[in-house]
């Protein structure tokens, strides 16, 4: 059986349209397709589609709805437990992962049995905005060059899984989850499907430029400690320089005696100092951020509602 993982946030009007595609190509695929749609707090009627879907479909159709919005890495960990497939993909419900390359991925993974996952990557990036693919490219520049872990540019979350893969996944029980960082992790055999860029076909994005900046320096902090290395070189680096400094002072001292002027100049390099001291905190205070929210142990997501419910008030 092969699993499909939508999270959902507010895509009332993409759902219908999703399914209507990816029904397409459910012959072709010539397995019993199981939907996991995850209702990650749509504050629209996501929900209401969802419940629809289901009647219309009981044998096929299975969704989660939290009690809040917990975020897609949350949505998609409880889709990734709740998956029953020997197979697993997940995909966006905005049809930006397209359907259609389901046989071409299944084909490949079933025939070579050497593979584990087959993954999808964006070709470019047409209809983005210029600003974000520049971050974008250089977002995987930086964590390829100071991680352990390699990310492939472009790589999307949609990809097929074999389920000794999706096991190991789950292992992976964090609080604070990067999903794209947590798949190539793992190992496993990977090959990946490139395709040109799509755009949503209804509904708009949740992710703004902010989110998506935030999402990055998560990425960065949970797979790489350089920015601490970073924030200790500075101290040592200002350390050293504070100290030439001193010994220039004493010796000019001496030499010319104690002029008053410079104190612009003092205060200035004061406030560079201070600068660099608060650059190192927060770089130290996000990492104790981290270790605090994963100390607290707290589960990753509230369930307020499934299919079962529905089959219960039957």
């Amino acid at each position: 059986m092969l699993s499909i993982i939508v999270p959902c946030f507010n895509e009332e009007a993409s759902l219908p349209l999703f399914f209507a595609e990816t029904e397409k190509v459910r012959p072709l695929v010539n397995m019993p397709f199981e939907y996991i749609f995850v209702n990650d707090g749509s504050s629209d009627q996501t929900l209401t589609v969802l419940r629809e879907l289901f009647k219309k479909n009981p044998d096929r159709v299975r969704y989660l709805s939290f009690s809040r919005n917990f975020g897609k890495e949350a949505a998609l960990y409880a889709g990734l437990q709740a998956a029953k497939g020997d197979f697993v993909t997940v995909m966006d419900a905005d049809l930006q992962d397209p359907p259609t390359l389901l046989p071409e991925m299944f084909e490949r993974l079933y025939r070579n049995s050497e593979l584990d996952c087959i993954g999808t990557r964006r070709a470019d990036r047409k209809g983005e905005p210029k600003i974000r693919s520049f971050f974008s490219n250089n977002f995987y520049n930086v964590i390829n060059k100071i991680a352990d872990t390699q990310l492939v540019n472009g790589a999307r979350d949609f990809r097929l899984m074999r389920r000794n893969m999706v096991d190991a996944v789950l292992q992976l029980s964090e609080y604070n989850r990067f999903s794209k960082g947590i798949f190539s992790w793992v190992g496993f055999e990977t090959e990946y499907i490139a395709y040109d860029n799509i755009e949503r076909v209804a509904g708009e994005t949740s992710w703004s430029f902010w989110k998506l900046f935030q999402y990055s320096i998560d990425g960065i902090v949970n797979f790489s400690d350089t920015p601490l290395n970073i924030a200790s070189f500075i101290g040592a680096f200002s350390c050293l320089g504070s100290g030439i400094a001193m010994i220039f002072i004493i010796i000019r001292t001496f030499l010319l005696g104690d002029p008053t002027s410079g104190w612009p100049s003092m205060v200035s390099i004061f406030l560079f100092v201070g600068g660099l001291q608060l650059l190192c905190l927060g770089i130290i205070g996000k990492y104790i951020g981290k270790i605090f929210l994963e100390t607290k142990n707290r589960p990753l997501y509230f369930l307020k509602e499934t299919e079962q419910d529905q089959k219960e008030h039957k």
